[in-house]
């Protein structure tokens, strides 16, 4: 593993060298009284009108069919938790990075500050004729399923919570590669799922989609099964009521018994190599939590997984949801979707998990890796296709050209 002290001194020192890691660029000629009266006044006067009779027409005279605004509340950091508006933006300015590198996608990091729900719906539904889409992200469960359910409500462009639905993405194709290696059929399969707060809960209602049909989902209290006493939450409720046909009400060590995939995202220490001993023929265990997982790599392999994953990145079959969101993006703006759907989710979730062939998966290879330059065209061209199936794109575009332009724009991003 990496030297943590040294990688946060090295990050220090890059932050404070370069204050931050954005800036804006000017993408036009601005050298002459001509150049500036075509930019401003009076020529930009032109785009401005042909917006005011059709506002859809921002999308193409603007930046805005290129834009994401990366958003936040500062309530749920990366594994830091509450540390407040101020001291979430280097984490946003990153995000606002990834997307320009990975998907040729200009990104504006904004923190919010307020805790209020509301406040915070109120004030993201009226930014949207600003952007093409909003990725939600470091938002404190539960009311991260309330800002975005009301946000998809209010807004008509892309509203996305990217640590539930990125990491689900992700954590599902690596379970299909997975599966695929052991020779498995997902709808056979026993899949427990440990921690159900908001990646934990996207990738439970994944699964069941993707056709899971045995899964158990753990919190701190236990399995969670319909009627459970006490107080669930929305996501929770969901989960109760369609999986754990069985009505298991015991702990993690229990629901392992037996079980083909376990996934944790949860907290260090979390899975033990006992458990995993006690799972079915070739287990596979996934342990996510950042950046201890529940079990580290090494040991769950000498404890007999047949493919194992964390989120770091210097472990094999990184569970990385770079994978994820910049395809994403990609394909709702090159057709000016006006939301992602679950639907287009699962178009992304095979479009990652078919980009491995049957003959070139290995225990170490279940997953393409975050630098895999297919994945974006892939998942574009996937995801762009089902929201024009679903009549939610504004234009109406060939998949393989959004495929062909999009592995241009990554091309030129990396060679640059």
């Amino acid at each position: 593993m990496a030297d943590t002290q040294k990688l946060n001194e090295e990050s220090l020192q890059m932050h404070a060298a370069n204050h931050g890691k954005l800036e804006t660029r000017c993408k036009v000629p601005l050298e002459n009284g001509h150049d500036l009266a075509i930019a401003y006044t009076p020529g930009v006067a032109a785009p401005c009108l042909k917006i005011k009779d059709d506002p859809k027409l921002s999308f193409e005279y603007t930046w805005r069919g290129n834009v994401v605004a990366v958003i936040t509340d500062g309530t749920r950091v990366l594994g830091m938790g509450d540390i407040g508006a101020e001291a979430a933006m280097p984490v946003m300015e990153g995000k606002s990075v990834l997307y320009k590198k990975f998907g040729d996608i200009d990104s504006v990091p904004i923190c919010i500050d307020t805790k209020d729900p509301d406040e915070f719906i109120s004030i993201v539904e009226k930014l949207q004729p600003s952007f093409g889409g909003v990725n939600l992200e470091d938002i404190s469960s539960p009311k991260c399923y309330q800002i975005e359910a009301e946000l998809i409500k209010r807004c008509q462009i892309p509203i996305f919570h990217d640590d539930q639905h990125g990491t689900a993405i992700i954590a599902c194709a690596a379970v299909l590669g997975a599966l695929r290696f052991v020779k498995k059929d997902i709808s056979s399969a026993r899949c427990v799922v440990n921690g159900c707060g908001a990646a934990g809960s996207a990738i439970g209602k994944l699964l069941y989609r993707l056709g899971v049909k045995d899964l158990i989902m753990i919190d701190s209290k236990g399995a969670l099964y319909k009627g459970r006493p006490g107080h669930m939450d929305m996501a929770k409720e969901y989960l109760a009521g369609v999986t754990n046909k069985n009505l298991y009400k015991g702990d993690l060590a229990g629901a392992v018994k037996g079980a083909d995939v376990v996934i944790g995202v949860s907290k260090p220490g979390a899975i033990t190599a006992d458990m995993i001993r006690t799972m079915n023929d070739k287990p596979i265990v996934f342990a996510l939590a950042n950046p201890v997982p529940e079990i580290s790599y090494e040991e769950a392999k000498a404890a007999g997984a047949a493919v194992a994953g964390t989120g770091r990145s210097d472990t094999p079959n990184q569970v990385n949801n770079v994978c994820v969101f910049p395809g994403v993006f990609r394909g709702a703006l090159d057709v000016r979707s006006s939301a992602i759907t679950e639907e287009m989710k699962v178009a992304a979730v095979h479009a990652i998990a078919g980009l491995i062939k049957d003959e070139e998966l290995r225990e170490d290879y279940v997953v393409a890796g975050a630098f895999d330059r297919r994945i974006v065209p892939e998942v574009a061209a996937a995801v762009a296709k089902v929201a024009m199936e679903q009549g939610i794109a504004r234009i109406k575009r060939d998949p393989e050209d959004i495929k062909k332009e999009a592995a241009a724009r990554i091309a030129k991003n990396w060679n640059a």
